[in-house]
């Protein structure tokens, strides 16, 4: 029996520094977190990560992004779904040594889908 397997869709709103890193990792990848990045913090709606990258990134970093990805849907549910403000407002944190093996779980490329100045 061959099938693919299931993958849920995640989004990542992130600046012009991260994104060069993620370019560097041939779309496939996050980079390792700085040391005052304890969690990675990928987002399940595309609007929540449109607001983050649109109204915090471009701020701090004069620039946002967000980009969407999937990962392999049987091993994110290691991962409680946090529900952070609204009822749409839903992360998913990673600590920061866990990203490795949270990469190797990515499938496909990680690709840009709004972009913000």
């Amino acid at each position: 029996m061959t099938g693919r397997r299931a993958t849920t869709t995640l989004w990542r709103p992130t600046g012009p520094a991260e994104l060069a890193l993620v370019r560097e990792l041939d779309w496939r990848a996050w980079p390792p977190r700085l040391p005052e990045q304890p969690i990675f913090y990928p987002v399940l709606d595309e609007d929540y990560a449109v607001r983050i990258a649109r109204d915090w990134n471009v701020k701090h970093d004069g620039a946002g992004f967000v980009t969407r990805f999937e990962v392999d849907t049987g091993f994110l549910g290691r991962y409680p779904v946090r529900q952070v403000g609204g009822r749409t407002i839903l992360e998913l944190w990673v600590p920061a040594e866990e990203l490795d093996e949270f990469n190797a779980h990515v499938v496909g490329r990680i690709e840009v889908v709004h972009e913000f100045h």
